[in-house]
């Protein structure tokens, strides 16, 4: 009896650790022309089940290195804002915020390395 119940016991930790372990996958970055702080969007899919898209990319506000993610929300017609998703912890968050914003500086260096390599080539002029 007591052995079923440390089995059992040891089953249930087991699932609660792996549902509080977010996998961020099938990230997907889409650049555009910088407007405002406004530098991107993004989405991805948690833990092979729920998809999140519409993820804005965002210069951070007080660090100039830095980038912050706003998730989707709506507009209802009485002008009262409601969030579409968001994470519920500081930890989901700050797992969804360094899978993403490092996509993006992978995808910015990427870029910018094939423009230096375009200038050494003289592909790109300055003007």
């Amino acid at each position: 009896m007591i052995l079923k119940l440390q089995s059992l016991f040891a089953k249930i930790v087991f699932q609660i650790r792996k549902m509080s372990e977010l996998l961020i996958s099938e990230i997907q970055i889409i650049p555009v022309k910088p407007r405002g702080s406004l530098v991107a969007f993004a989405s991805c899919v948690v833990n092979e089940a729920l998809y999140i898209g519409d993820i804005a990319i965002h210069s951070s506000l007080t660090n100039t290195e830095g980038f912050r993610l706003v998730y989707p929300d709506k507009t209802l017609p009485n002008g009262k804002k409601v969030n579409c998703i968001h994470p519920i912890n500081r930890e989901s968050g700050e797992m969804i915020s360094k899978a993403i914003i490092g996509e993006y500086k992978k995808l910015i260096l990427k870029v910018w390395r094939k423009s230096e390599k375009g200038n050494e080539n003289g592909l790109f002029r300055k003007f």
